[in-house]
């Protein structure tokens, strides 16, 4: 998203910000967990609390909460975990002062696409006040900020009597998607591409971290709190039937080996539970030199275990995630083979586009990036015919 100049309401239904207040909470995980040859094991969680009121003065509180995924928003191989959260922290304490006075009345995807801009400068006065060894990047801005986005969205629903979800058509929204869209989206407004009402099953994706025991022999030490502690013991507890599996992408032989002993592992289990079909998505986390990388490590799995490679459903962010200075790793061939998703490469309508014309299928739309901007990503992949 990329704001622009506020334009007045024309809704009765039109919100402004009275206040905004954040706090925290710190948490250690059970135990550490790897993911893009970074291994963590704690999390900070921004929570945000927010009134707002319409123009007759009917108030509500909203509330937002979201992790401060420094290591996956801001890595760094040159600033330590505690310099990018303490930089997470210092844009959070700016981007309320930023929304607090913000009085324009509008529909929260207004706010956010005029408040955005100001974020983003935020950022950049940070990166300048703490004289960071390297700048916040813009996806670290909208994990920061997605909490105060949440938390607006929470309060219009709130405000209104109804869940922030039928708030998405024209009786609600000033303005169609062309005003953050472009004119393809003339006369569309969200509700065309999101549903109202929540499906009544989901699939939950049990994440396999890059450092979690897939059997007995990878447990260093139990933790013996009870809980599962091997990926054999998680499925038969959880009856998990969808695997999400954290890769290396600069070790191909660890990749494909990894791949391969937790299908058997995986195939072993749900034979003996009486489970016929499971699903994987792979997540490299960027890490892959090339796509070349990519394209070997398919080869492999393919040939060593062609029942596991059917199981794949997508591949998340296989390589950089700065696509304009890494325009040769184009993701046609792949994508020919497995979905390949854009993830950390997401951040905008713009990159949404390069993504498409480099081959990537499909886009990951988190929360963590803002609700807004998964709204308007969600509407876009759906126009222009890539996978959700």
């Amino acid at each position: 998203m990329s704001g622009k100049v506020s334009t007045p309401a024309t809704k009765p239904t039109d919100i402004h910000v009275e206040e905004v207040r954040l706090d925290y909470e710190d948490h250690l995980y059970r135990a550490p967990y790897k993911f893009g040859g970074r291994t963590v094991d704690r999390v900070t969680i921004l929570n945000v609390n927010c009134v707002v009121s319409t123009a007759r003065g009917r108030t509500a509180k909203g509330f937002g909460s979201m992790t401060m995924g420094n290591v996956w928003s801001f890595p760094s191989r040159v600033m330590t975990y505690d310099a990018t959260l303490g930089a997470m922290k210092a844009l959070a304490e700016k981007i309320v002062r930023i929304t607090s006075p913000y009085k324009q009345l509008g529909h929260p995807v207004d706010i956010n696409w005029a408040l955005e801009p100001a974020y983003l400068k935020a950022a950049e006065e940070v990166s300048r006040e703490l004289r960071l060894a390297e700048p916040i990047p813009k996806l670290c801005t909208l994990v920061t900020a997605s909490a105060f986005d949440a938390a607006i969205h929470d309060a219009f629903g709130k405000v209104h009597g109804v869940s922030c979800y039928h708030t998405y058509g024209r009786d609600f929204m000033s303005h169609d998607l062309s005003r953050y869209l472009g004119a393809d989206f003339k006369g569309h407004y969200l509700d065309r591409y999101v549903l109202k009402e929540p499906k009544p099953r989901t699939w939950l994706y049990h994440s396999v971290g890059g450092g979690d025991p897939i059997t007995e022999a990878d447990v260093v030490a139990r933790i013996g709190d009870g809980l599962p502690e091997t990926l054999g013991e998680w499925i038969a507890h959880n009856g998990i039937t969808h695997l999400k599996l954290k890769l290396n992408g600069g070790d191909l032989r660890w990749d494909v080996e990894r791949v391969v002993r937790i299908d058997r592992t995986a195939a072993d289990t749900m034979r003996r539970r009486g489970v016929k079909s499971w699903h994987y998505c792979l997540d490299f986390n960027e890490n892959c030199p090339n796509v070349n990388y990519l394209m070997d490590f398919l080869r492999q799995i393919k040939a060593k275990v062609p029942d596991g490679f059917e199981r794949i459903q997508y591949i998340e962010q296989p390589t950089a995630r700065d696509l304009k200075k890494n325009r040769d790793n184009v993701m046609h061939e792949a994508a020919r083979q497995r979905p390949i998703v854009a993830d950390e490469s997401l951040t905008d309508l713009e990159s949404l586009l390069l993504a498409r014309e480099m081959g990537y299928t499909g886009v990951a739309l988190k929360a963590c990036k803002g609700q807004s901007q998964a709204l308007l990503m969600a509407a876009a992949a759906q126009r222009y015919g890539m996978f959700l």
